[in-house]
C-alpha cells in the first residue's frame, strides 16, 4: 500500500476593516490573529492575506461590486480553495460570495468552530462543539433548496403548501440538537457530581483563565508536573484539566494542598454559540476560590486581550469582587527596561505577579502568595452535637479540628478550632 499525503487546502485570509465601527481595533493586529487562527487548523496553507477597508457593510455581499470582482480575480489567479473572513458573515452574504467566487467561505465563528472540532478530545468537549456547530449551521440554511420551495402537500394540487426542504433540514437539526443536549446533560450531571465530591474535600480550587496562547498550559505543566499539550498556537488546549498541587508553607507552617484547573483560552469576539455550549466547562471558573488571570505581557495587544478576558468572565457571571490574581507571563521576552518596569510594578501591587512559565522566574513568589491567600485565621467555637448527628462529629475528627469533647444529656459538648471555610462547610452538612 502506498501512503498519500493529505493535500493542503489553499486559503486566503481577509480582514474587513469597517470604518463605521466605533469599536474597531488595529486592523493589522486583527489580520495577524486571523492568520494565527488559520495556522491552528491542520492541512491549511495560507497563500495570501489582506485588509479590506470598508466605509460600511453591504447587506447582500459584504463588499462592494468592484472589490468583489478584484478579489475574485486574485482568488482565481492563486487557485484558492477556501476564503477566511475575519468577522461575522451573514448566511445571505456567505451564499452570495461563495456563488460569486466559486470557493468555500468561512467566517470567524465558522473557523473557530472548525478548530474546536479538531481539538475536542473528551466526550463533553465533543458534544459541546457539535452542539455549537449545529446551532451555527442552522442559521446557514438560507434558501439553498430553491427548487423545492413551491412543493405542495396533499394529492395533486389540493391542500396547502407542504414542508419545504429548509424546514425539513431545520427540523432534523433541531432533533439532533435535542439529542445532544440530553447526552450533554448526563455528562454535566457527572461533572456536577465530581464537583460536589470535591466540595467535600477541604482543598481550595484555583482556576487559570486567560487569552488563548497566553501560556496557561505551560504554567500549569510547570507547577503541577502535568503533560498538557503545549504549542505556540491558538487554542492548543481545549479540554479542561485539573491537578492536585501541594504548596510549601513557610518555615514552621503546614503545607497546603490545592486543586488547579486549566481551562480553554479566550479570544476576542468568541462566538456566542461557544460561550453557551462551553458554559458547563467554564463553570469550573465560577466555582473557583481563586482565579488566576494569565496574561501574555509581551504581546503588543496585551491590554486589549485582558479586556476581552474580563468581558467573557462577566458574560459567564463572575462577580466583580471575585478573588483574582493577575499574572504577567512571558517576561523573558521583554527587553531589560520593560522587564524591570513590570517587575517593579508587580512588586508594588499585591494582586499582580510577573513570571516566566518557561524559565520559572517569579513562580515561587506566586505560589507563596496563593498559599498565603488561603491562610485563614482560626476561630474557637463551643457547641453541642446531638447524638443523632454522628456524621458531623466524625467529620470534626477527620478534619483534626476537635480540641475537647464531653458527653452530656443533650449530646457531645465540643470545642473546635477551625477556619471560616470549615465552619461554613460544617453548617451546610
Amino acid at each position: 500500500m502506498q501512503e498519500h499525503d493529505t493535500p493542503l487546502t489553499r486559503a486566503w485570509v481577509i480582514h474587513p476593516d469597517i470604518q463605521a465601527n466605533r469599536n474597531r481595533r488595529d486592523p493589522q493586529a486583527g489580520l495577524q490573529e486571523a492568520v494565527s487562527l488559520a495556522a491552528a487548523l491542520p492541512n491549511l496553507d495560507v497563500i495570501g492575506t489582506e485588509i479590506v477597508r470598508l466605509p460600511k457593510l453591504q447587506p447582500g455581499h459584504l463588499f462592494g461590486k468592484g472589490k468583489i470582482q478584484e478579489l475574485k480575480e486574485r482568488i482565481s489567479e492563486n487557485e484558492i480553495d477556501l476564503v477566511l473572513i475575519d468577522g461575522p458573515v451573514s448566511p445571505v452574504q456567505q451564499r452570495n460570495l461563495e456563488k460569486e467566487w466559486k470557493v468555500k467561505l468561512l467566517d470567524r465563528t465558522g473557523l473557530i468552530l472548525e478548530i474546536f472540532s479538531d481539538r475536542a478530545r473528551t466526550r463533553e468537549g465533543v458534544l459541546q462543539v457539535e452542539l455549537a456547530a449545529l446551532g451555527y449551521q442552522r442559521t446557514r440554511l438560507v434558501r439553498a433548496w430553491t427548487h423545492l420551495e413551491r412543493q405542495r402537500g396533499g394529492l395533486g394540487f389540493v391542500g396547502g403548501p407542504g414542508e419545504t426542504q429548509i424546514e425539513a433540514d431545520r427540523r432534523a437539526i433541531d432533533d439532533h440538537m435535542n439529542r445532544l443536549r440530553k447526552q450533554l446533560e448526563k455528562v454535566v450531571k457527572t461533572r456536577e457530581l465530581h464537583r460536589a465530591s470535591r466540595a467535600k474535600i477541604p482543598f481550595p480550587i484555583v482556576a487559570l483563565v486567560g487569552y488563548t496562547n497566553a501560556g496557561k498550559s505551560t504554567f500549569f505543566n510547570k507547577v503541577t508536573g502535568a503533560d498538557v499539550f503545549v504549542k505556540d498556537m491558538l487554542f492548543a488546549t481545549l479540554d479542561p484539566t485539573m491537578r492536585s498541587v501541594v504548596l510549601e508553607a513557610p518555615q514552621g507552617g503546614t503545607d497546603r494542598e490545592i486543586i488547579m484547573s486549566d481551562t480553554v483560552g479566550f479570544i476576542s469576539s468568541l462566538p456566542t454559540q461557544l460561550v453557551a455550549s462551553f458554559r458547563a466547562t467554564l463553570e469550573e471558573v465560577l466555582d473557583a476560590d481563586l482565579i488566576i488571570h494569565v496574561r501574555d505581557i509581551a504581546h503588543e495587544k496585551t491590554h486589549e486581550q485582558a479586556v476581552d478576558v474580563r468581558t467573557i468572565l462577566n458574560d459567564l457571571g463572575i462577580k466583580e469582587d471575585a478573588p483574582m490574581f493577575e499574572v504577567w507571563n512571558k517576561i523573558d521576552l521583554l527587553d531589560d527596561e520593560a522587564r524591570d518596569a513590570r517587575l517593579a510594578r508587580a512588586a508594588a501591587e499585591d494582586d499582580k505577579f510577573a513570571i516566566s512559565a518557561i524559565t520559572g522566574e517569579g513562580i515561587p513568589e506566586l505560589l507563596a502568595a496563593i498559599s498565603g491567600f488561603f491562610e485563614e485565621e482560626k476561630i474557637k467555637r463551643d457547641f453541642v452535637i446531638p447524638y443523632a448527628e454522628g456524621k458531623k462529629r466524625a467529620w470534626l475528627f477527620e478534619q483534626g479540628i476537635l480540641e475537647a469533647e464531653e458527653a452530656t444529656e443533650e449530646g457531645y459538648a465540643v470545642t473546635v478550632l477551625w477556619t471560616p471555610r470549615q465552619e461554613k462547610e460544617y453548617r451546610e452538612m
